[in-house]
């Protein structure tokens, strides 16, 4: 059953997409460094990322100095929001470089 689910990827590339498997985003190059699900708040102008990937877990933003995002999503801010009482949402477009692609 396809899902909206997000991956990061070691070279900082953000995909994001409705699939069954976070690994179904992958490219043969990539290493993935973790991933989520997503889904967009249109009032707030986000994209909110939460959980975790089953096979590559929590993504690992502390790994990352830019993040890589698919031009269409310019304009929309990006936070990810821990589902414990140990960390603080990171508001992503604050706390990396983002470079947008096409």
């Amino acid at each position: 059953m396809a899902l909206p689910k997000f991956i990061i990827t070691m070279d900082g590339y953000f995909r994001l997409g409705m699939v069954n498997q976070h690994k179904d985003l992958l490219k043969p190059e990539d290493q993935c460094i973790g991933g989520g699900y997503y889904h967009f708040d249109y009032t707030t102008n986000r994209i909110l990322l939460d959980r975790e990937s089953y096979d590559f877990g929590r993504p690992k933003w502390h790994l990352l100095d830019t993040l890589k995002v698919p031009s269409v999503y310019r304009g929309l801010r990006l936070v990810y929001t821990y589902d414990d009482n140990f960390h603080d949402n990171i508001d992503i477009s604050e706390e990396l470089k983002i470079e947008y692609y096409d």
